[in-house]
């Protein structure tokens, strides 16, 4: 089975399947696992302290990889500027770029020179849209399935992919609540010409920053393991439920503001579980697709096994 869709042709890979950016986990290791497999490994621009870590971040990608990869701007959820991070990816000549939350048209204007591929990560059909007004090359749309940051109409994968694919020219990548074959082939069903899953690839051998704590927590979870929390701050993002985000949604029940909510949603929260497994002193995003997880694959035996299942399916239907 050919593999072939706007999406491979663009980003120049083998297999139209791109790793998300992953706050605090997305570096060089799982980068070029996901690229050396045939898909398009992330590196995360802004869970990096200073422009020349990104920069060392980026050399050491290429070192282990000689294929296609992406730096990713989470530009709306860090507070901090990204501009000074974004001249490195440019001065690096980093082939894709691809921007999460907040409006993008910032990036886009200082990308019009540079070379190279823009994905824009939506939870919308407008949203969308505008993305490919500011001239993105392809959209990646999550839906409410998805783990971190989500849309605010709650719309799943299932429904929401479609209506943007009936609405856009550019092609459409599907994310949220995807995590093997069958996943794969339901997007490309429903007009999308390839797949971002986040989640999934946490719970992998080069995942090498997620603590054994949390991949064992995505093994034994459940698809109703997962609450979303930060809804009153107009930002809603699913993670795992634990006490941690049981305070949270206690202290959105009551209104407080995101000056009380700060401490409880802050990065540092986020780190003490991802990185130190102290599961009851902090958060740690994830889809349901954790309820379709069971293992902890090299990357070349997930994208292998999945490309296998979705061949097997195919084969079944012809």
């Amino acid at each position: 089975m050919k593999w072939h869709t706007r999406v491979t042709d663009i980003l120049n890979i083998k297999y139209p399947i791109i790793q998300g950016g992953l706050a605090y986990l997305a570096y060089a290791d799982l980068a070029a696992a996901v690229s050396n497999a045939g898909g398009l490994g992330q590196i995360t621009a802004m869970s990096l302290e200073t422009p020349e870590k990104l920069r060392a971040e980026i050399r050491k990608v290429r070192k282990l990889t000689d294929q296609p990869f992406g730096v990713n701007f989470a530009i709306g959820q860090h507070g901090r500027p990204f501009e000074h991070m974004l001249d490195v990816a440019m001065d690096e000549k980093v082939p894709v770029i691809s921007m999460t939350g907040g409006n993008p048209a910032p990036i886009f204007k200082r990308l019009e020179n540079a070379n190279c591929k823009k994905l824009v990560l939506v939870a919308a059909r407008r949203q969308a849209e505008k993305a490919e007004e500011l001239g993105a090359d392809a959209v990646m749309v999550v839906g409410q399935e998805g783990g971190g940051h989500l849309g605010k109409n709650d719309l799943g994968t299932m429904v929401l992919v479609p209506k943007v694919v009936d609405a856009l020219n550019i092609p459409v990548i599907a994310s949220g609540g995807i995590g093997d074959g069958r996943g794969l082939m339901a997007a490309l069903a429903l007009g999308a010409e390839g797949i971002e899953m986040g989640t999934r690839f946490i719970a992998t051998k080069e995942c090498i920053h997620a603590h054994p704590i949390y991949k064992d927590l995505l093994i034994k979870g459940t698809e109703n393991d997962t609450v979303v929390i930060k809804r009153s701050l107009g930002a809603p993002a699913r993670a795992i439920h634990n006490s941690w985000t049981d305070q949270i949604l206690k202290l959105e029940q009551e209104q407080k503001g995101y000056e009380e909510l700060k401490e409880f949603i802050a990065g540092t929260a986020n780190k003490q579980f991802i990185y130190d497994g102290k599961v009851d002193s902090g958060y740690a995003w994830a889809g349901q697709v954790m309820g379709l997880i069971d293992d902890v694959p090299t990357v070349k035996d997930l994208l292998s096994r999945m490309i296998e299942e979705g061949e097997g399916i195919r084969n079944k239907w012809t």
